[in-house]
């Protein structure tokens, strides 16, 4: 079946939890879209995932910041690799637009 990346998205976004969409759900190989619109990781929690993830941010702005006190800004087609159990946090993205990732779990 045919989709749109950008298709979709619930037209609250803002008043809601983050849009998480699974395009590929397998063993060895996750694929999710998600979309976000002025969200956050809640101060002091972290992702600490038993996979590495490739982060692919296609629409929107956003920071990502390490638990080492790194923080990396990215922008409309900025991707970055994620080692697997590096502590990580969604700092901040954009509240004026929505911010469109593809994330990539192997």
């Amino acid at each position: 079946m045919k989709k749109n990346i950008f298709e979709g998205v619930p037209e609250n976004l803002e008043l809601s939890e983050e849009f998480i969409d699974k395009i590929i759900n397998t063993e060895n190989l996750i694929i999710k879209r998600i979309i976000s619109k002025g969200h956050k990781s809640p101060k002091g929690e972290w992702y600490d995932q038993d996979k590495n993830e490739w982060v692919l941010l296609i629409k929107g702005s956003a920071r990502l910041a390490y638990e080492d006190g790194e923080k990396i800004s990215l922008k409309e087609g900025d991707h970055i690799n994620i080692p697997a159990h590096t502590k990580h946090r969604l700092d901040w993205t954009d509240p004026e637009q929505d911010t469109v990732w593809l994330l990539v779990y192997y």
